[in-house]
C-alpha cells in the first residue's frame, strides 16, 4: 500500500495537500484491517499499523471535514470468513484506540473529562488490564446457558464458532449463580506459550505447518471446521467485557469483573483499579516488567473508565469506544540485509516498494519482507539495496524497516532510483500528482497488474467471497485468458472442460468452484458497490450509499446525474450532486471518485455486464432499534449547556439518527441551544421542527431503550 507515515507534519500542509494523503492513509488502513482481522495474515507490524493510524488521526484533527469524509472507509476488522454461519452482533464489537506514551494517556483522560464536562477535582477511576494477544470472541447466555459463540468478524457480523468454543474449559456451559436472562460475555481466546511450543513440536513431528506465534495458533485453532481439532489445541479464555445484557449486573467495570468470576469465568489477575492516570501508568510499568515471564503473550495494557454510566455517556467513535484506550508496548527490533526492492502495483495503480530482506528471526518469528510505503519513505530513511537495516515487529506480523545503518553500508552502494515507468507489460508512465505521496501507473485497465488486482478485490472475503476462487486462481485464469472482467467469473462454467484439464483440477474441484460461483449470484447492493473497487469506497461507505439509494438503478442514475454539468449563470444547481454531498460522511473527494468511476464507459459496461449476470438485491437496513430516532437527520446549533456538543452528537447517533452540519428540506429536527443563529432561522423558514435543549434531552431520554 502507499501512504507515508512520515510525510510533512500536519501544520505544514494545506487542505489541498492533506486530501490525497488522508485518502491514501484511509485506503491503506482498510487494507491492513482486512489482512489482520479477516485473514490472520497481516503484512505490516503492529507498530507500522499504529503509525498509520496516528498519522491519520493527526491529520484528522487538523482537517476534520476531510476526515469525516474518509473515516467511513475504515472499519473495525474484516468480513467473516467462509465455512461458518454468520452472526450479527447485537452490539458492535469494537477495536481500541492506541496510546504510545504517558502523555497520550494523560490526554485521553483530559478528553474524557472534557466530553463529560467534569471538574478537575472529580475523580476518574481507570481499570488497567493486560492486553492479551489472542482472538476476540463473544459468548451469548440465555437463562444462564451458553447458546451461541462468535468471532468479532468485521465488528458488525462475525462467525458462529459455538461448537469450537464449547471445547474450551474456561468457558462455562452454565453460569454459576443468578445472572441476567440475556448476557453476552466478551473476551479473548488465547494459547499459553507452553501449549504453543507443544503444538508446534507436534506439527513438526508429522511434517505439518508450524505456527508463527501463539496468536496465529489460537486463531487457526478456533476457526477449525472440525471442532475435535480445536479441542486438542489447549485454548483458554479471559473474560473482560459484555455486549447485550437484559439487566446490567454492576455499576462499575471492576464490579462486572467480580460478577464474571462469580459466574465461573477467568479474568486476568493483573487487572487493577487505579484512582489516577499516574497510578494507571505505574500499573502498566509493573505489568511490563513481568511481560517476559507471563505464561501468555500481551502487547500492552488497556485502560477503561470504571463507571459504567460514564461509559454509556462517552459512547463510541466509528471504530472504538471513547471510554477505553490501549497503551502499547514498544516493538522488538533486529538487524538484517536489504537484498532487493520490488515494486508492486495495486488496483488503483499505486506503485508500492517492498523490501526483500535476508530472513531474520525477530521475537521467534522469521521475517523476510516489509513494505517501504512509497518513494518519500525510501528517501527519508536513506535506504539502499545492500544496506544493513534495523527492522522491528510487534506481535505477530511482518516488520517495518526503521532505518539503515550507514556505518555498515557497502562501498559501491547507490541511492535507490524510484521508477517512473510502471513495471507492467504496457510500460505505462507512472506519475505522481502534485501534493500526493503516491506514484501511480497511468495505464488504467490496460495495465494487467491493476486489472488483476481489481479482480482479486472483487472476489475477496469482504466482497463476493467466492469459495475456491482466491488470488492464486484469479491470476492463473487471467494468465490463460479465461477471465478479463468481473462478469467473466460468472461465465467460467462455459470453460468447465478446459478447467478439468488443468493441473490439480478434476471433476470435483471444478464442480465445487461452479457451486461457489453460483451461490454468489445473489448479492446485496452494499457488497456489490464495495466489490467494484471504487477509490475511497470501503465497506462503510458502500453501505452508506446502499442505505441512501436502495437499488442499483437508483444509485447508478444518481451518480450519472451528479456528474452532469450545470450551465454557469443559469441559477440552477445539480440536485443529484447536492443529495450525494448531503449524505452524512460523504464529502467532495469521495463524491468526485464516484462520479469519475461512472464517467468512464468501461466501468459502466462492467456494471451493466454484472447486472445481466447477477441478482443485485435492494438494500434493506436491518431494524436494530425501536428508537423513534432511527433514520432521522438532526442538526445542532447554538451553545448547549446540559451536555457538550460531542456528547449530544454521540447520543443522537447511538439512537440511530444522522447528524448533519447544515439544514435542508431533509432535516427532521434542529436542536437550538443558546445564541442559535442562521441555522435556526433557516429551519423556521423550511418548516423544520425546532427543539430547545430541554426538549431534546427529554426526547432522547424517552427514546432510550
Amino acid at each position: 500500500m502507499g501512504a507515508s507515515t512520515e510525510s510533512p507534519p500536519p501544520e505544514d500542509l494545506t487542505i489541498f495537500d492533506a486530501e490525497p494523503v488522508l485518502r491514501e492513509l484511509a485506503a491503506e488502513i482498510a487494507h491492513h484491517d482486512a489482512r489482520y482481522h479477516g485473514q490472520d495474515d497481516p503484512e505490516i507490524s503492529d507498530a507500522d499499523y499504529d503509525a498509520l493510524r496516528r498519522r491519520f488521526e493527526a491529520l484528522a484533527a487538523r482537517f476534520p471535514s476531510l476526515a469525516k469524509t474518509l473515516a467511513p472507509t475504515i472499519s473495525v476488522g474484516a468480513a467473516p470468513v467462509a465455512g461458518f454461519a454468520k452472526v450479527t452482533h447485537s452490539r458492535p464489537m469494537l477495536s481500541l484506540a492506541n496510546a504510545f506514551d504517558g502523555d497520550e494517556v494523560r490526554e485521553f483522560a483530559v478528553r474524557v473529562r472534557r466530553f463529560l464536562s467534569l471538574s478537575e477535582d472529580t475523580v476518574v477511576e481507570l481499570v488497567a488490564e493486560p492486553k492479551i494477544d489472542g482472538l476476540s470472541a463473544s459468548l451469548r447466555y440465555e437463562n444462564g446457558r451458553f447458546i451461541l459463540g462468535a468471532t468479532r468478524g468485521d465488528g458488525a457480523v462475525g462467525e458462529d464458532i459455538t461448537r469450537n468454543l464449547r471445547t474450551i474449559g474456561g468457558i462455562p456451559e452454565r453460569l454459576a449463580g443468578a445472572a441476567p436472562g440475556v448476557l453476552e460475555v466478551r473476551g479473548e481466546v488465547y494459547m499459553r506459550k507452553d501449549a504453543f511450543q507443544e503444538l508446534n513440536a507436534a506439527q513438526t513431528a508429522v511434517g505439518a505447518k508450524v505456527f508463527a506465534n501463539p496468536r496465529n495458533a489460537a486463531a487457526g485453532s478456533l476457526r477449525q471446521l472440525d471442532h475435535s481439532i480445536t479441542a486438542k489445541r489447549k485454548l483458554q479464555f479471559f473474560a473482560y467485557s459484555w455486549g447485550e445484557v437484559s439487566q446490567r449486573p454492576a455499576d462499575t467495570q471492576m464490579g462486572f469483573l467480580d460478577k464474571l468470576r462469580d459466574w465461573g469465568f477467568e479474568t486476568n489477575q493483573l487487572t487493577r483499579l487505579c484512582a489516577t492516570v499516574e497510578d494507571a501508568l505505574a500499573c502498566r510499568a509493573g505489568i511490563g516488567e513481568q511481560r517476559a515471564s507471563l505464561p501468555y503473550d500481551i502487547d500492552g495494557v488497556v485502560y477503561k473508565v470504571n463507571r459504567l454510566d460514564w461509559q454509556d455517556r462517552l459512547g463510541m467513535v466509528s471504530r472504538a469506544p471513547r471510554w477505553a484506550i490501549a497503551h502499547k508496548f514498544p516493538a522488538e527490533q533486529a538487524e538484517t540485509i536489504l537484498r532487493a526492492i520490488d515494486i508492486q502495483v495495486g488496483r488503483t495503480g499505486a506503485l508500492t516498494p517492498v523490501a526483500r530482506l535476508e530472513p531474520v528471526t525477530v521475537g521467534g518469528v522469521v521475517v523476510s519482507n516489509a513494505t517501504l510505503h512509497n518513494e518519500d519513505e525510501i528517501a527519508r530513511k536513506g535506504v539502499r539495496i545492500g544496506d544493513t537495516v534495523v527492522i522491528q515487529r510487534a506481535g505477530d506480523v511482518i516488520p517495518q524497516v526503521v532505518r539503515a545503518i550507514e556505518a555498515k553500508r557497502p562501498a559501491d552502494s547507490v541511492p535507490y532510483d524510484f521508477p517512473t515507468i510502471c513495471p507492467c507489460p504496457v510500460a505505462a508512465e507512472a506519475v505522481r500528482p502534485e501534493g500526493e505521496v503516491i506514484r501511480r501507473c497511468t495505464g488504467g485497465l490496460a495495465c494487467p497488474f491493476q486489472a488483476v488486482e481489481r479482480l482479486k478485490h472483487f472476489v475477496s472475503r469482504d466482497a463476493f467471497d467466492i469459495d475456491g476462487l482466491g488470488e492464486k486462481q484469479i491470476q492463473a485464469f487471467w494468465d490463460d485468458k479465461l477471465i478479463a472482467h468481473p462478469g467473466d467469473i460468472f461465465r467460467l462454467k462455459n470453460h468447465a472442460a478446459d478447467l478439468r484439464k488443468r493441473e490439480g483440477w478434476g471433476d470435483k474441484s471444478v464442480d465445487n468452484l461452479s457451486m461457489g460461483i453460483e451461490s454468489r449470484r445473489a448479492i446485496g447492493l452494499d457488497k456489490f458497490i464495495y466489490a467494484l473497487g471504487i477509490r475511497q469506497v470501503g465497506q462503510a461507505t458502500a453501505r452508506l450509499l446502499a442505505i441512501n439509494y436502495g437499488t442499483l438503478d437508483a444509485w447508478r442514475t444518481a451518480m450519472l446525474a451528479a456528474g452532469e454539468k450545470v450551465e454557469e449563470g443559469g441559477g440552477e444547481t445539480n440536485g443529484a450532486l447536492t443529495d450525494l454531498l448531503n449524505i452524512d460522511q460523504i464529502g467532495a473527494s469521495v463524491a468526485n471518485d464516484l462520479i469519475s468511476f461512472f464517467a468512464e464507459k468501461p466501468n459502466r459496461d462492467i456494471v451493466a455486464d454484472l447486472e445481466n449476470e447477477l441478482d443485485i438485491q435492494a438494500f434493506a437496513a436491518p431494524v436494530t432499534s425501536e428508537s423513534p430516532m432511527v433514520g432521522k437527520t438532526v442538526v445542532f446549533t447554538g451553545t448547549l449547556t446540559t451536555m457538550g456538543r460531542a456528547e449530544a452528537k454521540a447520543r443522537a447517533e447511538s439512537l440511530g439518527a444522522k447528524v448533519a452540519g447544515s439544514v435542508s428540506k431533509k432535516t427532521d429536527y434542529v436542536v437550538a441551544g443558546a445564541d442559535a443563529g442562521s441555522k435556526a432561522a433557516k429551519a423556521e423558514a423550511l418548516g423544520v421542527e425546532i427543539l430547545s435543549e430541554e426538549e431534546w434531552v427529554a426526547f432522547i431520554e424517552a427514546a432510550q431503550i
